[in-house]
């Protein structure tokens, strides 16, 4: 293993430390290692929070600013962070008119969320409104998650979501306008090679240099098969088909998100956008807006996903308003 690391047990620590440096204009917790806005949540604004586990970055820690969340919990490499860290998170960032919990479905996730939740309305009373985001076409259930998992729509909705917060809607609205999102996005990702994390030490799984694996976790869970390497083209049919199979994308505009996993670099992930245009024109679909590059990682795996939203002219108008976070920024 080769890492730009300490001590494997710290990296998360030592990590943070490098966020309050590089980010003045946020605010670190490292005892309960939460990442906030510098400034209070304003009063009657709705408080957007999510988190998970590290090694997803920019997801979440750098999507915390103006126009998306204003905090985010981080839990170790790819393990939930506990019900207390979000209780905490919930409390502080809570401006008067409740939080919006943004929760990738993952078991673990979805359980300390909830519960985190029901502690902070007992203790301080705060309302709480959970969004649980699962927008994987890959598989209905894996190691890690009952139903699909949550993965690159988890991105846009905290976009979009968040300057919805940002215009002063109230509670309702905005989980409403959370759930309407997850149900009209899809993803799919797949992988060229495993992450390392770094407590392990080696990869999580094995891949022969001539196979990939089709739909793989942002964890790096298995997918929907593992087939022989094929030229780029190939690879974007594969993981745009079971999308447009799975929902109707005809009906309007759509953002696309083309995500790298960590360890590609973009001349691929603009050849794989190029590919993944190509077949959507085909397809009859109008991209209105598209991101491209890392934003939902799995440390340093090789591999990319797919993500497409419906999106209509109050979502396109959402999307670009403007937003200030390390990991997304236009508008100011």
């Amino acid at each position: 293993m080769k890492k730009l690391i300490n001590d494997p047990a710290n990296v998360l620590a030592d990590s943070l430390m490098g966020v309050a440096a590089a980010h003045p204009e946020l605010r670190v917790d490292h005892t309960n290692r939460i990442i906030y806005r510098g400034e209070p949540t304003r009063a009657g604004k709705v408080a957007v929070i999510s988190g998970g586990g590290s090694g997803h970055e920019p997801l979440h820690g750098g999507f915390v600013g103006l126009g998306m969340l204003d905090a985010a919990i981080s839990g170790e490499v790819f393990t939930s962070p506990t019900p207390d860290q979000v209780q905490e998170a919930t409390k502080v960032a809570d401006g008067g008119a409740g939080v919006l919990h943004i929760v990738k479905n993952y078991t673990g996730d979805v359980m300390n969320f909830e519960m985190a939740a029901e502690l902070a309305d007992a203790e301080t009373g705060v309302k709480v409104e959970t969004v649980v985001t699962n927008d994987d076409v890959a598989v209905e259930d894996s190691t890690y998650t009952a139903g699909r998992r949550g993965v690159g729509v988890t991105v846009l909705l905290e976009k979009i979501v968040g300057a919805a917060a940002e215009e002063g809607r109230d509670l309702a609205a905005v989980a409403d306008l959370a759930r309407r999102v997850n149900s009209s996005g899809r993803s799919m990702g797949m992988a060229l090679t495993s992450c390392t994390v770094p407590a392990a030490g080696k990869p999580t799984f094995d891949l022969p240099d001539d196979m990939m694996e089709m739909g793989v976790g942002i964890h790096g869970e298995p997918g929907r098969h593992r087939v022989p390497l094929a030229p780029a083209s190939d690879i974007a049919q594969q993981l745009v088909e079971p999308i447009l199979h799975d929902f109707d994308f005809t009906g309007g505009p759509a953002i696309v998100m083309l995500n790298g996993m960590g360890g590609t670099p973009l001349i691929e992930l603009y050849l794989m956008y190029g590919e993944v245009a190509k077949i959507l024109e085909k397809s009859g679909i109008t991209v209105a807006r598209n991101l491209v590059g890392n934003y939902i990682t799995s440390l340093d795996m090789a591999g990319c996903s797919v993500t497409l939203l419906t999106a209509d002219d109050e979502l396109l108008k959402l999307w670009d308003a403007p937003v200030n976070t390390a990991g997304l920024r236009w508008g100011v």
